[in-house]
């Protein structure tokens, strides 16, 4: 945990952050209502003798009395998909239509593209991109076990995306959910400070740039981009989205969320960010008995 000791000035309750990241992580679920409405997916779930509980802020949530998530009959049939609960929450503040186009940058495995289309009833177009080949696999396995048949599985850089493969030239909205560091999966993935450095995290900041001003780039005047990390670092959090606000035209905008949670930062280690980053949240573990999680909502302006 000691990588964790640099944020002890910014998260309020540091001792009880320090507690929930050594806590290991329930298994959370989402219901698919692509396949199946929410009463049907927890019926389905009691004839299983499964016991669940619906997380406040959003009924498709469910926290899953089971080590097995993925092998339960409403798994098989595309009722559920085990995706983090925390992780659940970018595809809702990205708020898509029937009909949109959206495109979901580092798509894979799919829990949030598939989340993206089910929340469009599967009407419209969801391109979902990943530059990994080896996880596409995944991403098109999910895609079919839920049913999500407006999906289109593209494998390309997103920081050099090409639409013209593509009858249409930009996106309504577009998900940036970036290649990270992880520090915010360490209740699921012990190790996954093992190779923190900040040498790693500058590295992986870059990537980050990129990929968020080609998603601004490729989404229509007035539509929205929602950049999500599942780290701490500011350096790949209100710094990325700050570089986002210097280099392309486009503003942080509020939206509402139901679960407990910080305000983006204004200044860390001596560099100060625009005051509209207070409008992005932090989750903490400890917050809501969750991952982390970042999350910034942008209005792109022209």
């Amino acid at each position: 945990m000691e990588p964790l000791e640099r944020y002890r000035p910014i998260i309020d309750d540091f001792e009880d952050f320090l507690a929930a990241c050594r806590r290991p992580l329930g298994n959370a679920v989402r219901v698919n209502t692509i396949k199946a409405s929410v009463d049907r997916a927890l019926a389905t779930l009691e004839a299983e003798g499964l016991a669940y509980e619906q997380a406040d802020w959003n009924p498709r949530v469910l926290d899953l009395e089971t080590d097995s998530p993925g092998s339960t009959w409403a798994s098989f049939h595309g009722f559920t998909h085990g995706q983090e609960e925390v992780s659940a929450v970018p595809p809702v503040v990205l708020d898509p239509e029937p009909g949109e186009r959206v495109w979901d940058c580092c798509a894979a495995p799919g829990g949030k593209a598939t989340q993206i289309a089910a929340l469009m009833d599967d009407r419209g177009t969801v391109v979902a991109n990943d530059n990994n080949l080896g996880r596409i696999s995944a991403l098109r396995f999910n895609a079919e076990r839920l049913g999500a048949t407006s999906l289109a599985v593209t494998n390309a850089d997103a920081r050099n995306y090409s639409l013209s493969r593509f009858d249409f030239d930009e996106f309504d909205r577009t998900l940036v959910d970036a290649p990270c560091s992880c520090e915010g999966t360490i209740r699921k993935n012990p190790d996954a400070l093992d190779n923190w450095s900040e040498g790693h995290i500058s590295s992986v900041a870059g990537i980050q740039k990129g990929i968020i001003r080609r998603a601004i780039q490729a989404t229509r005047e007035g539509g929205t981009v929602v950049y999500s990390t599942c780290t701490f670092a500011p350096e790949e959090n209100e710094a990325v989205v700050q570089h986002a606000m210097d280099e392309e035209d486009c503003r942080v905008v509020d939206f509402d969320l139901g679960l407990e949670h910080a305000p983006g930062l204004t200044e860390w280690d001596g560099r100060s960010f625009d005051s509209s980053l207070e409008k992005a949240a932090r989750i903490y573990p400890h917050h809501n008995d969750t991952g982390g999680f970042f999350v910034a909502k942008l209005e792109v302006t022209a």
